[in-house]
């Protein structure tokens, strides 16, 4: 790790990976910071699965670094004919050879600890590792922390959940089972199966035996025949920036995976012989700070499918609220046949100089933000972010003067 770089990016999930390689691309330096010991984020840490739909008349909508990123994925035999469903291990060796291809240094085991300003920009940041703590200076800064950590030690302007109460969308703890029997055959038997443990559930909600507030059981297929993805924990009350709040939420995730092994075991003949094979390394966190832009994406520009002259990005993910407080979620679509943009001014923090927003943290409302927090929309906000952040490096200029509609041509064309 060198001291200075021209673009330094905290976190390497699926917007700071993408930002990193679309600002090496360009002919900046680029240092990636991430605490854990591989790339992907919740794709990995996180292990949400799938992507979520990101196709718009059978084309994908998404852009240049995130579609290598599936190319990879799928060379590799991690990505499944839908091209939704991934491998989240092959997810990390393919990020660790984007970044060697593309030129790009990581420092794994690296937490963000605090920076230093100059003015109204950043000079540095601080890291803790296990070299102890280390200085890095850049011309530019992204955030890709998904928690707005960066900007928020900057002292940005940033929100915090919903406007009536400040609480965010709930998180979850992804996990998977084998041993799942299915004698309809694993092409044809996901209703049934799905039917039968959200039976069993239900009825087990409705005897008080589960505290789980979730309504339903979610399953999705992975890549590994045989093996059922999870997305069922519900973790309410938490927040994802408060120390003592992630600890609980974590044990409670935790708790709520062996409620419901314990309950599908005892109460289906298919699940008998289930066994847990694998938790995410980390809770899954939907919602927590959003970085004041500005242009702050609202609902109504998500549900009448808004287009932005600097729209940098392009989504047809619903509206997708998990009720703050409990049970409850709710779906509303984007018009049909039809996509929004998220416009490049909502990635541009007001009162720091030289950072940009590269991950879920954008300037939006709670109600855009559980649209465009899917990983990739998340990816194409990331790469457009790191394109901009080489073009102020390069050039000398601070993000918010960077031309928005050119900047869309040049990535959507």
């Amino acid at each position: 790790m060198r001291d200075a770089y021209d673009v330094v990016v905290v976190g390497g999930g699926p917007g700071g990976t993408t930002a990193a390689v679309a600002a090496a691309s360009r002919g900046a330096s680029v240092l990636v910071i991430e605490r854990y010991g591989f790339l992907g984020g919740m794709a990995t840490a996180g292990l949400v699965n799938p992507f979520m739909w990101y196709f718009h008349r059978d084309k994908p909508l998404t852009t240049t670094v995130f579609n290598e990123m599936l190319d990879r994925l799928d060379r590799s035999g991690g990505l499944a004919p839908n091209r939704m469903t991934f491998d989240d291990e092959i997810m990390k060796i393919i990020l660790d050879g984007m970044m060697a291809d593309h030129g790009v240094e990581v420092a794994f085991h690296s937490w963000f600890t605090g920076l230093d300003r100059a003015g109204s920009a950043i000079a540095a940041v601080h890291l803790a590792g296990k070299s102890g703590p280390k200085t890095v200076r850049a011309k530019v800064f992204v955030d890709s922390t998904g928690d707005g950590d960066v900007a928020a030690a900057a002292g940005a302007k940033v929100e915090l959940g919903r406007p009536q109460d400040g609480a965010c969308q709930p998180m979850t703890l992804c996990f998977r089972l084998a041993g799942i029997e299915n004698p309809e055959g694993w092409d044809a038997g996901w209703d049934p199966m799905r039917e039968e443990m959200n039976a069993i559930y239900q009825d087990a909600r409705r005897r008080g035996e589960i505290k789980n507030p979730r309504e339903d059981v979610l399953i999705f297929r992975t890549t590994v025949p045989g093996v059922v993805h999870f997305n069922t924990t519900r973790v309410v009350g938490k927040s994802a920036v408060n120390a003592d709040a992630l600890t609980a939420a974590e044990a409670e995730g935790r708790r709520q995976v062996m409620e419901l092994l314990t309950l599908l075991r005892a109460k289906s003949p298919r699940c008998r012989n289930a066994w847990l094979v694998k938790m995410a390394p980390q809770i899954g966190v939907r919602e927590s700070r959003r970085v004041m832009g500005s242009y702050v994406l609202t609902e109504a520009d998500v549900l009448t499918a808004a287009k932005f002259d600097d729209g940098i990005a392009r989504s047809n993910y619903p509206v997708d609220i998990h009720n703050p407080a409990g049970t409850g979620t709710i779906i509303k679509d984007v018009p049909k046949g039809d996509y929004y943009e998220i416009p490049y001014r909502s990635l541009v923090p007001t009162g720091v100089d030289n950072l940009l927003v590269g991950s879920r943290c954008i300037s939006t409302t709670h109600e855009a933000h559980s649209s465009m927090r899917v990983m990739p929309v998340v990816a194409g906000i990331g790469e457009a972010a790191g394109a901009a952040a080489a073009l102020c490096a390069k050039s000398g200029i601070k993000p918010a003067a960077v031309d928005g509609r050119a900047l869309k041509r040049e990535i959507l064309g």
